[in-house]
């Protein structure tokens, strides 16, 4: 049997929305009101004709045209497959892509996940992920596991800030049987006090295990002291003491609370006809209630913003062999119009390992500054976003005595992008994101991770082409304007860790945001 739990989306490097998705070049953003719904296939535009589809769609609201000549690969438009939505009366949403491989991905994505807990309750997203699997009123924890071991299935799940997802991999043939069983966990799951008990100790050693991971640690710190009183500077997992302290009432409650219909997306895909999935959504999730009175993700959001607040936090650990830092600004929420730029900022800073040399021929800033300063092991550009905000920035990993060099490294780089962007560096950036982006979409459960996680944020699914043509049009000039709007004399998130004696404090990196000689 392939049962397994995630915590994906809790850290940039390693989470969900630590991928850059899909940003927008449009006077409006992403969100569903910025295009029509109605699901245009890609594959019937010509590579010529694409531009003409985006003035007729979008008239006047670019903020600028498209580049010149602008094409899309014809073996990437006919190889595109269109994604069907599809509404039902209660508000839960159907959306599939259909290739005939012989097997699907089914799967609910919610759009519910830490940023919703109250702080007493932090960690009972993370701890329902733990707890769906262990038995409903229809089937016990052996028979379900039994039941997904016969199929030759895989049941996942994962939790993250926004977002909590259960999906599970089968045969075509086998769609009906999981799709069933998915509704079965999702609204008969037992929450058994025994289960609850067993699985504290469960998470705790989870908790423990993760304390060893430099990253995910100050990452979850980057967190905590940036969005410092706001829901987002909770942790995915929760404080040790809220662990030992839920209550099978507490949990129920936040199902009760949270996993409503519309804020479900039942998804689909590989071997799997779009009527047919809406017929077993209406069969098996029909029977959800709609509540006229609930408030969507983004209601929730608005009540309680998340906003960063500048903030340098010092984890001491001189046991440490390594110095690891994190420098972060705050970005745009999902569907914001300036999206595209920092997914394209991402691949143009990229990453770097002294281990394989190319710090000295490499056309990227920071490598080759990285590479200048010798007591830099290994850096990487993240992008984290979420409804209202993100963080966008850079990790490093270096020896403690350079970590200050290493951090000012960082700063002077990223306040440099608000004067002068290399037109060749930036394009080779687009490409590499771009034939990213195509790679991601490469087995039947990143494409279905893929249409969940923008059907939420965005309220429908960004055809590749759009894509592209979004990130084609971030040209230098965008990448000034974004530096000049969020990183020239902006504020920062610091997180570092290790013996961080020799680290800079904030003061000195804040004057670095706006003070550069040439």
């Amino acid at each position: 049997m392939a049962v397994a739990m995630g915590r994906a989306g809790r850290l940039p490097l390693r989470g969900e929305h630590a991928r850059s998705v899909l940003g927008s070049v449009l006077r409006r953003g992403f969100a569903d009101n910025a295009m029509p719904e109605k699901v245009i296939p890609v594959s019937s535009l010509s590579a010529g004709g694409l531009l003409s589809f985006f003035k007729g769609v979008v008239s006047d609201k670019l903020r600028s045209p498209l580049p010149p000549d602008y094409k899309v690969d014809p073996s990437l438009l006919q190889a595109q497959v269109p994604t069907l939505v599809t509404s039902l009366p209660n508000g839960l949403r159907v959306a599939t892509e259909t290739s005939k491989v012989g097997t699907a991905t089914v799967g609910v994505w919610i759009d519910a996940g830490t940023r919703f807990e109250k702080p007493e309750l932090n960690g009972a997203a993370h701890f329902l992920e733990h707890l769906i699997f262990k038995g409903t009123s229809k089937r016990t924890q052996r028979a379900l596991e039994q039941e997904v071991e016969n199929l030759g299935a895989h049941l996942n799940a994962y939790t993250s800030r926004e977002q909590t997802v259960y999906y599970a991999r089968a045969l075509k043939e086998d769609v009906p049987q999981v799709t069933e069983l998915l509704s079965d966990i999702l609204q008969n799951s037992l929450i058994a006090p025994d289960a609850i008990e067993r699985e504290r100790s469960v998470i705790l050693r989870e908790m423990q295990e993760i304390d060893t991971l430099p990253d995910e640690v100050l990452f979850d710190y980057l967190h905590s002291s940036a969005y410092q009183g706001t829901p987002l500077g909770q942790t995915i997992l929760g404080p040790e003491a809220n662990i030992k302290s839920l209550t099978r009432e507490s949990l129920a409650a936040y199902v009760s609370e949270h996993y409503k219909p519309h804020r479900m997306v039942l998804v689909g895909a590989g071997d799997i006809e779009h009527a047919e999935l809406v017929k077993l959504a209406e069969k098996h999730f029909g029977s959800l209630k709609a509540d006229p009175g609930a408030r969507s993700a983004a209601e929730l959001c608005a009540e309680k913003p998340a906003f960063l607040t500048g903030s340098d936090v010092k984890i001491q650990n001189d046991f440490m062999d390594e110095a690891h830092v994190a420098i972060a600004y705050e970005t745009c929420g999902w569907a914001h119009p300036d999206a595209p730029a920092f997914m394209v900022l991402q691949a143009l800073l990229g990453t770097w390992d002294r281990t394989a040399g190319t710090g000295d021929v490499t056309s990227n800033k920071l490598a080759q500054g990285m590479a200048a300063t010798s007591g830099c092991m290994r850096y990487m550009a993240f992008n984290t976003t979420y409804t209202d905000t993100g963080l966008w920035g850079v990790y490093a990993v270096a020896k403690p005595e350079d970590l200050d060099d290493v951090a000012h490294e960082i700063v002077t780089t990223v306040t440099n992008l608000c004067f002068k962007c290399d037109e060749a560096a930036l394009d080779a950036a687009k490409r590499m994101l771009k034939t990213n982006l195509v790679l991601q979409l490469e087995n039947t459960s990143s494409i279905a991770e893929d249409i969940g996680r923008q059907m939420l944020v965005y309220g429908r699914r960004i055809p590749l082409a759009e894509m592209f043509a979004r990130i084609d049009a971030v040209d230098a000039a965008a990448v000034s304007r974004i530096g000049h709007k969020y990183f020239y004399d902006r504020e920062m998130g610091v997180a570092s860790m290790g013996a961080v004696n020799a680290m800079c404090d904030y003061n000195y990196l804040r004057r670095r945001t706006y003070s550069l000689w040439y």
